[in-house]
């Protein structure tokens, strides 16, 4: 994210008279977002962006936002496959996080992983969803995964969008997976290998 690139500065000894504006600092100022290994202390924050997209998209299934213990006990069930779970922090703030998960249960799948990414939505745009994703397919490389998968809920551009410019294709459309707000949804499959 990128705040105003310019400054305006008021000679305070021009008081009721219409000042020269001076510009300073004519390089954009960036703020830095890091991503990081996620701890128990940001569980509120990924509570409240997990719950804003459950009360308020498609982007999951899942229809009643989970509380900040279930979280927590989704959080180390990730860590105890020895898989990664990440966060985005931007000037002190959490703004998004992601997961690898198994791809399905039984243990001949244990090479093939599925993303979770959730982004605060002011922030969607600004390159934080590709940082996460970028570092969890890293982190998933060095740990001898085989594969990512994304299970893509309803139409979302923007995570299709997403994926496909971390080499991600589709490899499947679940048509009619999932019902939520009212209406049949489906489920887009994308993959890359790792």
């Amino acid at each position: 994210m990128q705040s105003n690139p310019l400054e305006a500065i008021s000679s305070p000894s021009q008081k009721g008279v219409e000042s020269n504006t001076k510009w300073i600092n004519d390089a954009p100022r960036v703020s830095k977002c890091t991503v990081r290994p996620s701890t128990s202390a940001d569980i509120p924050d990924i509570t409240a962006i997990y719950a804003k997209f459950v009360t308020t998209s498609t982007a999951t299934f899942e229809i009643v936002a989970p509380n900040e213990s279930e979280m927590l006990r989704r959080r180390q069930a990730v860590l105890d496959r020895g898989l990664p779970h990440l966060v985005a922090e931007l000037e002190g703030y959490v703004v998004g996080f992601c997961y690898a998960s198994q791809f399905r249960p039984r243990e001949g799948y244990r090479f093939t992983v599925e993303d979770s990414i959730y982004v605060r939505p002011d922030c969607v745009g600004h390159g934080v969803g590709k940082m996460l994703l970028a570092e969890l397919i890293s982190e998933c490389e060095a740990k001898g995964c085989h594969s990512m998968v994304a299970c893509i809920c309803g139409v979302n551009i923007s995570s299709v969008a997403l994926h496909a410019s971390l080499g991600f294709q589709q490899v499947g459309l679940l048509p009619e997976a999932g019902y939520k707000f009212g209406e049949w949804l489906s489920l887009s499959i994308m993959q890359r290998p790792l």
